[in-house]
């Protein structure tokens, strides 16, 4: 039984190393990659590039000199004229109140005098009657109305850019303290 079983053995071993079958294969897939043809879309050619003539020759070029000056002295009458029509009054002699910022001024009380509203303020412990017309603080505000609770300025002041804008700045009637 044991010979029987060894010849079994050596036969199927003898059996695997033989051919099986793998030409047939080799042989079918070298027939069908020689027989398929690849389909590749051709590149379409590129489109001619044709230049255009520079027709605007005769025009102002955008980025001239030229150009920049001439809208900056639009800019500048412009400015100017608005300018004239904001700007304080730098000639005028100024006030004992313009040397004082508003911050400083107290407003204390109010009364009518000859039958106009006369605003009391308190600047360095001292007291000072004012009315429509005066001017008060560093930023040339001039009075415009005086109420029993308050004052009401016109300042002008000076924006970012360097030209002259109006602002109301308002002063109220302080609490006493005790």
């Amino acid at each position: 039984m044991k010979s029987r079983l060894i010849a079994l053995c050596a036969g199927v071993l003898v059996a695997g190393c033989g051919a099986s079958g793998q030409e047939e294969l080799q042989a079918w897939m070298k027939d069908q990659r020689s027989a398929t043809k690849p389909h590749v879309t051709p590149i379409p050619e590129p489109k001619k590039f044709t230049p255009q003539p520079y027709t605007q020759e005769g025009t102002t070029d955008p980025f001239s000199n030229v150009k920049l000056t001439q809208a900056l002295k639009r800019e500048s009458s412009q400015s100017t004229s608005n300018a004239a029509l904001v700007a304080p009054e730098l000639a005028r002699r100024k006030e004992p109140l313009e040397a004082y910022p508003l911050d400083s001024m107290k407003m204390v009380g109010s009364l009518l005098k000859e039958g106009q509203p006369v605003a009391l303020l308190r600047v360095d412990n001292l007291l000072y009657q004012v009315k429509p017309g005066n001017y008060l603080g560093q930023n040339y505000g001039k009075i415009v109305k005086v109420s029993e609770t308050e004052i009401v300025l016109r300042e002008i002041v000076q924006d970012a850019a360097g030209e002259w804008t109006e602002r109301q700045a308002t002063l109220q009637l302080q609490e006493r303290s005790r």
